[in-house]
């Protein structure tokens, strides 16, 4: 008999709530979010009344209760209409809750249905959607085919639904043949579209082999800059003098991961590096890449232009550069940004934010005294870390 497609129990489930203390649950931890706090009323029934059901469950009681929904809502793409574009209201103004019945995986143009999606709510509007991820689709693979033969088709699933849409030379191709219709994201992807699109996520989980997400909008869409999947990413960084500077590293991260920072930050510590405590974004091959600092390379690019020196403070984002003191925010400013920073050259690594600031002003106030000196004792200290007690790139 063959296997059902997802078991009663289903595969290998796993929860992320952003109301978790996730420096003591981890990614796995679940913080149940209390429907009290959803401004909505549609949205708050909807959530209690089929939270816990399949998602073909959850489009059934949706066209069982349509005429009970606020005129302020819309039910989209729910039945025969998951290819219109999200209709304007009689009177012009926004919808308070759109619900989005089709996947997000088998819409064309997703970040223009996100952008779309965001004109047609009020501030603080909500967004309720679901998608079916890359970890689920492998779980799938995994249980239909005979063992062997399982990772050869996902293999074959992969490189066609994950990387083909990405590369350049196999893009339009892609997109010739499939229109769009059923691409792979990753969880980490799908957050990150939406927070580029301006909405903020309120509550997340994957419930019978689907990814749900409820989402508020925030603010307008980020149009600055464009999302990119390249295998080198441009990263927008301050430098000296607060100017911002264009950073180059090998992609180590799932693609919009950018847009997630200050998600991730209010919802994961920090680790001895200065960086995120287990971080989701980075991919497999990224924490290779990171090991053994192979990410960093391309940095050599803004040496040669002048933008970065070997040594030096972290090139920090915006977001994180805001997390500092005023006091070493000026001071920072004060030196060009490095490839190898004054953290690795501790013997003992701090594990708070005041912690590696302290560390920061103790190489910044030296550098500005003795500038060759300074970088010539960190470099051969950080070396020495490096190959001593195999300290990699973050």
């Amino acid at each position: 008999m063959r296997k059902p497609l997802f078991p009663l129990d289903p595969i290998k489930e796993k929860y992320y709530y952003p109301g978790k203390n996730f420096s003591e649950a981890g990614s796995e931890g679940c913080d149940i979010l209390d429907p009290e706090t959803i401004e909505d009323e549609d949205v708050k029934r909807v959530f209690v009344a089929v939270e816990a059901e399949p998602i073909k469950q959850v489009y059934r009681w949706f066209l069982d209760h349509r005429d009970e929904f606020a005129p302020t809502s819309l039910l989209w793409g729910i039945k025969n209409n998951g290819g219109d574009p999200i209709p304007d209201r009689p009177n012009g103004e926004p919808y308070h809750a759109i619900f989005v019945g089709r996947p997000l995986h088998t819409i064309y143009e997703l970040d223009v249905f996100l952008f779309n999606a965001n004109q047609h709510l009020s501030q603080g509007g909500y967004l309720v959607c679901n998608c079916r991820t890359s970890s689920v689709k492998k779980a799938v693979i995994y249980r239909l085919y005979p063992k062997g033969i399982n990772r050869i088709y996902y293999g074959f699933h992969y490189l066609w639904h994950r990387v083909c849409p990405k590369m350049k030379l196999t893009k339009g191709l892609y997109f010739a043949v499939t229109k769009g219709r059923n691409r792979t994201f990753h969880r980490v992807e799908i957050l990150g579209r939406l927070y580029h699109a301006g909405f903020e996520v309120v509550y997340e989980n994957t419930s019978h082999g689907e990814f749900r997400i409820i989402a508020r909008k925030a603010k307008e869409p980020v149009t600055e800059g464009t999302p990119s999947s390249s295998p080198i990413a441009k990263l927008k960084r301050v430098g000296k003098d607060g100017k911002i500077i264009t950073v180059y590293k090998f992609r180590t991260m799932y693609s919009y991961s950018e847009y997630l920072q200050e998600y991730v930050y209010e919802h994961r510590r920090l680790d001895k590096s200065g960086k995120f405590y287990h971080d989701y974004r980075v991919n497999t091959l990224g924490a290779l890449l990171r090991k053994t600092w192979l990410d960093e390379l391309p940095m050599v690019v803004n040496m040669l232009k002048g933008e970065m020196k070997l040594v030096g403070v972290r090139p920090l984002s915006r977001q994180f550069f805001s997390l500092y003191t005023p006091e070493m925010q000026e001071l920072r400013t004060k030196t060009k940004p490095g490839l190898l920073p004054p953290l690795y050259y501790e013997k003992v690594q701090p594990e708070t934010l005041e912690g590696i600031q302290e560390s920061e002003r103790r190489y910044i106030e030296a550098y500005l005294k003795h500038p060759l000196r300074t970088d010539w004792k960190y470099f051969w200290g950080i070396i020495g870390n490096i190959f001593l007690h195999h300290k990699h790139s973050h």
